[in-house]
């Protein structure tokens, strides 16, 4: 250990973190992760992604508590119950749909049944909704779409990528997620290894005993990181654990 905080429980963004650019999962990574689990340490995958396409992952690294989907929009066992979740009001969705088209942006949308992407349903009536994402490469229109998006009060604004902007409900975070589990388990955010590369991570790497920057991650998260990995496709990650967890 080369920390004063045990670490009990390890809180992994997944793309551009615990992900390589090819969407694996390393083999020190996943001995790292399997040495945690093997201490007792809680594993928990906290993504911008929905439930779908996270869970496999978790079941690939035979995780066993939790797993923060959605920016922290939903928290989920194991065992796939619903631990807690906050919903985007459906006419906002539709809202931010169509100003999306307008300004020609990339979107991608999370309801709770899963994820459209590039598409809209036929009746956005039909689902309940976790969060909206846009991209461009043309700074100009994620810009336009920053400023339009900010404009509204009750959602809370982050990134993924320095190309794309993500919009949860207001206060919804993964930091949150993070306190909220916690508390269920008995433990403080001193005791959490928060790990991470982009703004929605930026608040949990912030508010961990031990926080760790990608050696890939946007500037501001390094800035506000106790610490600096490798990167995502250097085994970062299992650095990171090897060096505060084992």
């Amino acid at each position: 250990m080369t920390t004063e905080h045990e670490v009990k429980l390890i809180a992994l963004d997944m793309d551009g973190t615990l992900l390589t650019g090819e969407h694996d999962i390393t083999e020190r990574t996943k001995l790292a992760i399997e040495q945690a689990l093997a201490k007792g340490i809680h594993v928990v995958l906290s993504t911008g992604r929905g439930f779908q396409t996270c869970y496999p992952y978790a079941e690939e690294l035979k995780l066993q508590s939790y797993l923060v989907t959605a920016n922290g929009g939903q928290i989920w066992t194991m065992e796939k119950e619903l631990l807690d979740q906050h919903l985007l009001k459906t006419e906002l969705i539709e809202k931010l749909y169509n100003l999306g088209t307008q300004v020609g942006v990339n979107m991608w949308m999370i309801s709770t049944s899963g994820v459209f992407r590039g598409e809209a349903p036929d009746d956005f009536y039909k689902y309940e909704w976790l969060k909206f994402g846009c991209e461009s490469t043309d700074k100009q229109k994620l810009d336009m779409m920053i400023q339009e998006l900010s404009h509204y009060e009750e959602l809370e604004l982050t990134n993924s990528l320095p190309t794309n902007v993500e919009a949860n409900p207001k206060g919804v975070s993964k930091a949150k997620a993070l306190h909220f589990l916690c508390d269920k388990i008995g433990i403080t955010m001193n005791e959490v290894m928060a790990v991470g590369d982009s703004l929605n991570d930026i608040k949990m790497i912030q508010e961990a005993g031990i926080g760790v920057a990608m050696g890939n991650a946007q500037e501001a998260i390094k800035k506000v990181a106790n610490h600096t990995t490798d990167t995502n496709d250097n085994d970062g990650v299992a650095k990171a654990i090897e060096q505060f967890a084992l």
